[in-house]
Parts: structure tokens; C-alpha cells; sequence
């Protein structure tokens, strides 16, 4: 839980197919019906109009974030640098015993054209099950990565990057295996619940006999509009999450979260990851009510930024520089030694950076009566030795936050670049 700010929630929309616009032909799921009582399309959560064709005279024209769609075909794959979705899966899988690596590539391409239909409003290609019948695409994304463990049973030892080498143990871990690691891991996001569901479903139906889930997990995040203005996301201590993210119009963006192309200066990964990411994934327990007995002091102590506006306890607002020697009256640091904001930040760990993006989650109440809750952390970088590591390694020292979370699950994937036209995800590993 770094502090680094989160993309802020905004429409994500593309105009439709040139031919569509003009004459109303392949009208999908996206211009169906939205909101009862529309009158026309309405502006992004960011202020840009919706570019999709007039709806039918039978229809009503979808709201802003129905109307929201990523593009799967990319030199990234979607669900890196889109904004945060309101709601989330991750699901691993393991590849079924006998499978190798032309089922990993038939699965692959399954799983490609069902990404690329979903995200553009329309039905999978066989038994669609109609859950996201009258929704648009709800600013879908579906990403795929490899798990260190694919390689050796597809027989691509050889392409496996280093950068995939298992992550340390840390002394904060308590790990549960089973849910931890796999040969594919799946990140989808959307701004509907049914949305979201229906590519869970249309994902683990592709799957067939081809791969069988490791593990699933579920999270959410604030919706589009619920908000005044796009603002940065809150976690469920209550915290502002993450100010200090890198950000896409920044220079070295890229060649901090993304993988350079080979014979690039510094490139160490095999060509398939060009242009792809490497992503851990945590799934990381609060101890909420432990923390919901602290006063605002005492938690704004433990982050090093106030509650109500996320502003660093050195004075200011959310995007003012921290002063890390500021003292008080007493010459005590007004932000403190072990703060969360203080350990986590890049100029105190190298300059190591990564693009947070997660989802919170809960999953009910255990039996002894507290909620299991807390953040579904996913990372990326172009390089986790040099991005998630050295942070975690120094927040595992002395970080004031510790006391209130648990890591309970985890996972490193390689994340190829995204698909051109006619590819599907992976296919440059596969078919090498």
C-alpha cells in the first residue's frame, strides 16, 4: 500500500466503427437500453462527450458509464493505465495435467477474441449467457499474464525472463499457497457488476478443459460519479490511497512501468515482453477493527497524511511535496520516522516506482467475528526487483502500518505487451 496515487475514475470511451456511426448497422449491446428515461448521451465522469452512435428510436441511449469502452488491440495490454473500474476479479489458473504449449495457445486465442468482443459491447462467440444483455461495455478491460510456473510445463524455459524469479519472503507474509502464484492469471475490470461477471464467466467457460482455476478473488472500488469530481480513491481504513502514483504524462513513465522493446538501452527481457508490464498482486488483510480503535491522530500518525484530505501531516494539500525535516514546537517530525507515507516513497527507496492499481475487498466475517477486508494490491513495473521489492523490503523493516495489515496471498506475473490486429495476447511467446 504505497503511497502512490491512483488513476482517478473517469469515462473511458471510444467512438464506434466509422460505418456504424453512419449507418446504424452491427449495433451491439452497447446501444441498448441504459438508464430509464435518457434523453440523449451524457458527459464522461471527466467531461468528454460520448462519441457512440445515436441509439434506435425503440431504445434509450446508454448513460455515460455504460457508454465507457477500452480498446482491447494496443501496444499495452488494457487494465494498466485505465482508470480504476468499480468492480474487479482476479482468478488464476493452472493448466489441466497433459496440456502444454499448443493448448496454452489455443486457450489464448479463446480467451483474446472473448476479451475483444466483451470490451466492445458485443457477445462471446459461443453459448453467451446474456447476464450483460442490456449493459454497454462499462469500460471493461481484460488483462493476461504468465505465472514463473507456465514456462516449465508449456516447455519455454528458455523464454521465461528473470525478472519472473520468485519474490523474496518477506517477514510480514503469512502466505496461503493455495491462493498464491499459478500458470495464468486473468485481471478483469468494469464499471457494472454484471458486466464484469459476465466476462468472469465467459473467461472460466473458455477455459474448458484446457486450464482449471487456482484461485479467485473479487474486489470493488468507488463508482464513476459518486463523487463531486474525480478525486483520489479511498481504501477501507478510510485513508486517501495513493497520491505520489507516476503518472502517464510524466517522461520516464514508460520506461519505469513498461518493458522496454530488445536492443533498447537496459533491456534484459526476452522480445515477446516488449511493451508488456510485470504485476504483483497481493492480497492484503486489514485488521479493521485494531485499526478502527486508534483516534484520527493516531492513524494519521501511522500514514503521515491527514484523513479528511489525504494532505501530508507536514502541512498543505494532497499534492503538496511532503517536508520529511519539518519538526514541531517539542522538535519532534511532524511526519514520523516510521510513517507509511515516509518509508514508501521513491526518494527514500532509490527511486523506486510503481503503478498501483488496486481493488478493496470483502469477503464476510470470519468466525471469530472480525471482517475479512482489506486491498487487493496489484503493481506494475518494468522490472519487480527494482519496483515492488526494494518498497516492500523496507516497509517490512519498520513501516507503522504493519501492525494493521496481514499479506495473505501473493503473486508475480509476466504480462506481455498488448495484441495488434489479428494477434492474440501472448502469441509472440507462443509461437516463437
Amino acid at each position: 500500500m504505497a503511497d502512490q496515487s491512483i488513476p482517478q475514475a473517469r469515462a473511458s470511451v471510444e467512438a464506434p466503427p466509422a460505418r456504424q456511426a453512419a449507418t446504424g448497422e452491427g449495433v451491439s449491446r452497447r446501444t441498448l437500453l441504459a438508464t430509464a428515461g435518457a434523453t440523449g448521451l451524457a458527459l464522461g465522469a471527466a467531461g468528454g462527450a460520448v462519441g457512440y452512435a445515436a441509439a434506435p428510436a425503440e431504445a434509450a441511449p446508454l448513460s455515460s458509464v455504460g457508454a465507457g469502452r477500452a480498446m482491447f488491440h494496443g501496444k499495452h495490454q488494457p487494465g494498466i493505465t485505465d482508470p480504476l473500474q468499480s468492480r474487479g476479479h482476479l482468478v488464476a489458473f493452472d493448466l489441466a495435467p497433459g496440456a502444454g504449449r499448443r493448448e496454452a495457445a489455443a486457450l489464448l486465442r479463446r480467451w483474446s477474441d472473448t476479451a475483444r468482443r466483451l470490451m466492445a459491447g458485443e457477445p462471446s462467440a459461443q453459448d453467451d449467457t446474456g447476464i450483460a444483455r442490456d449493459a454497454g461495455p462499462s469500460s471493461l478491460t481484460v488483462t493476461f499474464g504468465f505465472g514463473h510456473s507456465f514456462f516449465g510445463r508449456t516447455g519455454l524455459q528458455q523464454q521465461r525472463p528473470v525478472s519472473l524469479d520468485p519474490l523474496p519472503d518477506f517477514s510480514s507474509d503469512r502466505l496461503d499457497k493455495a491462493r498464491s502464484n499459478g500458470d495464468l492469471w486473468v485481471q478483469i475490470g468494469a464499471n457494472d457488476a454484471l458486466v464484469a461477471f459476465h466476462a468472469l464467466r465467459a473467461i472460466q467457460k473458455d477455459a474448458g478443459s484446457a486450464a482449471r482455476v487456482r484461485w479467485q478473488m473479487n474486489g470493488f472500488n468507488r463508482s464513476p460519479g459518486a463523487t463531486a469530481h474525480p478525486m483520489t480513491a479511498r481504501n477501507l481504513m478510510g485513508q486517501v490511497d495513493g497520491t505520489r502514483n507516476p503518472k502517464p504524462s510524466e517522461p520516464d513513465f514508460d520506461q519505469r512501468i513498461f518493458v522496454p522493446a530488445a536492443g533498447s538501452p537496459g533491456a534484459k527481457d526476452p522480445e515477446w515482453m516488449a511493451n508488456g508490464s510485470y504485476a504483483v498482486v497481493r492480497r492484503i488483510r486489514m485488521l479493521l477493527d485494531d485499526w478502527e480503535q486508534l483516534s484520527v491522530k493516531a492513524q494519521e500518525d501511522v500514514i503521515g497524511r491527514r484523513k479528511a484530505d489525504g494532505a501530508p501531516l507536514s502541512g498543505g494539500s494532497e499534492k503538496t511535496e511532503m517536508d520529511l525535516e519539518k519538526v514541531d514546537a517539542e522538535g519532534n517530525l511532524v511526519v514520523p520516522i516510521n510513517a507509511h507515507a515516509r518509508i514508501s516513497r521513491p526518494d527514500q527507496n532509490g527511486g523506486a516506482a510503481m503503478l498501483r492499481r488496486p481493488f478493496s475487498f470483502h469477503d464476510g466475517i470470519d468466525a471469530d467475528g472480525v471482517p475479512d477486508a482489506g486491498l487487493l494490491f496489484i503493481c506494475w513495473q518494468a522490472d519487480p526487483l527494482r519496483g515492488f521489492v526494494p518498497v516492500q523490503r523496507k516497509l517490512d523493516r519498520g513501516d507503522a502500518l504493519s501492525r494493521f495489515v496481514r499479506h495473505e496471498a501473493s503473486g508475480l506475473f509476466a504480462v506481455p505487451g498488448g495484441a495488434a490486429e489479428g494477434e492474440y495476447v501472448g502469441q509472440r511467446l507462443l509461437e516463437s
